[in-house]
């Protein structure tokens, strides 16, 4: 299995994974959201990463720009959103394969935080932890019986602890209906 950075002739190909991975209700929104982040240029730099296994994308990992309000910090902050493979190939390490290596190209580019709101048994084998307890606020509310899904990881050292705030997603994301878990 090949991970590489995704091209706009991945586009279709990236729709389906999403579909499929989130099925038939959520799916389309989830695929419609892809697209509007990768035309949002607000979401940019954005790192847009597919598993490909026998010439055909299995999933797909996206990662776009983010800010934090109330600091003085400049910081290189990323949202992990959304993260999709498809059922078929679900719990083969894809989705760790994707989250791992985009994390490792985010690190070598700078970047010092990255926030997901993702399944808080699944996400802390990469390092993240909760967000909220330690000083960053969601774009939106997140619901008291899901706090622990709202995290965040360190990838520059000396970050946490020093800064808080609220973190600014793209215009894309920043709509009400994506912040629950």
């Amino acid at each position: 299995m090949e991970i590489r950075k995704s091209t706009a002739a991945d586009k279709s190909e990236i729709e389906t994974v999403h579909i499929q991975a989130f099925g038939e209700q959520e799916g389309p929104e989830i695929a419609k959201l892809v697209n509007d982040l990768f035309e949002d240029e607000t979401a940019s730099p954005l790192l847009s990463l597919v598993a490909v296994r026998n010439g055909r994308i299995v999933g797909h990992v996206l990662c776009t720009n983010a800010s934090i309000t109330q600091t003085d910090e400049s910081l290189s902050v990323q949202l992990l959103a959304p993260l999709a493979v498809l059922p078929e190939a679900q719990n083969q390490g894809i989705g760790t394969r994707l989250v791992r290596e985009g994390l490792s190209q985010l690190s070598g580019s700078g970047v010092a935080l990255v926030f997901v709101l993702g399944h808080p048994e699944y996400y802390p084998r990469f390092g993240f932890s909760t967000a909220g307890i330690i000083g960053f606020e969601a774009p939106y509310p997140i619901a008291e019986k899901n706090t622990d899904a709202w995290m965040v990881v360190e990838l520059k050292q000396g970050i946490i602890g020093k800064v808080k705030g609220k973190v600014q997603c793209a215009e894309a994301l920043n709509q009400p209906q994506y912040w629950h878990e």
